[in-house]
């Protein structure tokens, strides 16, 4: 009997490219699916939040219980860093892993300082007695940007793992697929902040 030749037995080469669905990878399409998803948990929020307030004559003014300018630079804090994340995946689409983790590094700063910057705003709100049993107004406040502020840490967690794969060489594949998910995630959360910030503290 003839044995078989060795190639029968050997693997099948591992796929170049990720999977696709249509013209975008699976990996795209699933940061998509949840974004849509969590976009409707925030929807909710916002929306019971102005229920509670259209039923409630005696609501204050957000203008004078919150620190406007204070949070209007922490929000533009964190719109610059959208800018520095379309940097940092533009360098690592043409392959530079110095210039994009630097960008992502800057990106994740950028989550850093706004969260720093919510401790403290809460801390103050704390201290005038702004608190969670004081009324609907900032039971619904903590909720939502609490809430938020969990999906910036998330965020700068998962900038940072980026930045360290793309350090030690990787993710830069496939014309940096992995980069461009961590990126929409981040952008989505920079999108819902004005979102927040326009509805929650802006409107009087």
């Amino acid at each position: 009997m003839n044995a078989r030749p060795e190639a029968a037995y050997a693997p099948a080469p591992a796929p170049l490219t990720e999977p696709t669905f249509g013209t975008a990878t699976t990996g795209k399409v699933g940061m998509w699916i949840f974004l849509v998803t969590d976009a409707m948990t925030f929807g909710g929020l916002l929306l019971a939040y102005g229920i509670l307030r259209a039923g409630n004559k005696e609501w204050p003014a957000p203008t004078t219980v919150l620190g406007i300018p204070f949070t209007a630079f922490m929000t533009f804090v964190l719109i610059v860093s959208s800018l520095t994340m379309v940097l940092g995946l533009d360098a690592a689409k043409k392959g530079d892993r110095r210039e994009a983790v630097k960008w992502l590094v800057a990106t994740a700063g950028g989550g850093v300082f706004f969260l720093c910057g919510q401790v403290y705003e809460y801390r103050h709100l704390i201290h005038e007695g702004f608190t969670l049993p004081s009324g609907n107004f900032p039971a619904t406040f903590y909720v939502i940007t609490s809430f938020h502020g969990g999906h910036v840490f998330t965020g700068v967690c998962y900038l940072l793992i980026t930045a360290f794969g793309v350090s030690r060489g990787r993710h830069l594949e496939n014309g940096a697929n992995f980069v461009e998910i961590t990126g929409l995630f981040w952008h989505f959360v920079d999108l819902i902040w004005i979102l927040v910030f326009t509805l929650v503290y802006l409107i009087p």
